[in-house]
């Protein structure tokens, strides 16, 4: 059992999609005692030029307009740093991530608040966390050449320092029938190790 969990839904057909499901099921599995849903299926407000110049303008001198143009980013970052466990599904559109899931990252990946740069790079705040990214595709196999979405995501959770990553996969959807049986499988068996510890 995993204390907070955060549920990001990233496909365009929210509720309803393949990876939604899944994600609820393994979350159904590792009993969270309270979870928060981000459902992005609606779409996620890019980052912009105000965005940026707010960003990079110190706390305590930011306006009124500044801190209202990153309120989204901050109450975002909030439910990452809150939760234990992120559980993020993560349909392969046109070979990445969706659209609203990258504004989505835009959107949290702030220096001082989800890394710091450092003399020898930038480090993760975030460590302590585990992630399950639910990927699902209708043609691309997960973890191939023209998979651009689940190793982008990885990179980008372990750039925020979370690095107990799991992949689960349902992808070839389209030409693949067992595939979402398949992914079922893994969520069961997952649910059962965690279980053991």
């Amino acid at each position: 059992m995993t204390d907070h969990a955060l549920l990001i839904i990233a496909s365009a057909q929210g509720q309803e999609a393949t990876s939604t499901k899944l994600a609820r099921a393994l979350l159904d599995g590792l009993n969270p005692s309270t979870v928060t849903t981000r459902d992005l299926s609606a779409g996620m407000a890019s980052i912009n030029q105000a965005w940026v110049k707010a960003n990079f303008t110190a706390e305590a001198e930011r306006s009124a307009a500044q801190r209202d143009t990153l309120a989204l980013s901050e109450s975002l970052i909030a439910e990452v740093q809150a939760a234990d466990t992120l559980v993020i599904t993560c349909p392969i559109y046109n070979f990445g991530v969706s659209s609203a899931l990258k504004a989505w990252i835009d959107q949290i990946c702030r220096a001082g608040q989800t890394f710091n740069y450092t003399e020898s790079g930038p480090v993760g705040l975030l460590s302590g966390k585990r992630a399950y990214i639910i990927v699902t595709s209708g043609g691309v196999p997960v973890g191939s050449a023209v998979d651009f979405a689940s190793p982008h995501l990885t990179q980008v959770l372990r750039f925020i320092g979370i690095e107990a990553i799991q992949v689960i996969a349902a992808d070839q959807q389209v030409m693949d029938d067992q595939s979402v049986a398949r992914a079922e499988d893994t969520i069961r068996a997952l649910i059962a190790d965690t279980a053991k510890h």
